[in-house]
């Protein structure tokens, strides 16, 4: 199975993070193939150039690490995805989790997040 996960998924994993519900948790550490998007990257990286987020390394050193100790692949953007962004309802406004749903949905991938907002489109979300 692969699984996309969530930014807050992503952080709450990597950080032991009890908000990580049981079942999240234990698919993450199934031997599913974990993704990240590269947008949910690009969403860490401003959240850390204005002050909301912090790491202990620097963002390049960290992510790296993190990917490879957690064999999580990254999840490139391509015009499929941004096409479907460009024509999705508006159930959902972070621009970031459109993306993410967008990509879900042309991959046909679940995503792993507390986010029930995604529940208006067409895609799985595990929790």
């Amino acid at each position: 199975m692969r699984l996309l996960l969530d930014t807050h998924t992503f952080l709450w994993f990597i950080g032991n993070d009890p908000r990580l519900s049981p079942r999240a948790k234990a698919l993450l550490e199934s031997n599913a193939d974990l993704l990240l998007s590269v947008g949910s990257l690009r969403e860490i990286a401003i959240k850390i150039s204005i002050g909301k987020f912090r790491l202990a390394q620097p963002f390049d050193i960290f992510v790296a690490q993190q990917l490879a100790d957690n064999k999580i692949e990254l999840l490139p953007i391509s015009l499929a995805h941004l096409g479907v962004v460009s024509a999705m309802s508006f159930h959902h406004r972070d621009p970031f989790d459109r993306l993410l749903i967008a990509q879900a949905m042309i991959e046909q991938l679940p995503i792993v997040s507390a986010d029930k907002a995604f529940d208006a489109y067409s895609v799985a979300r595990l929790w």
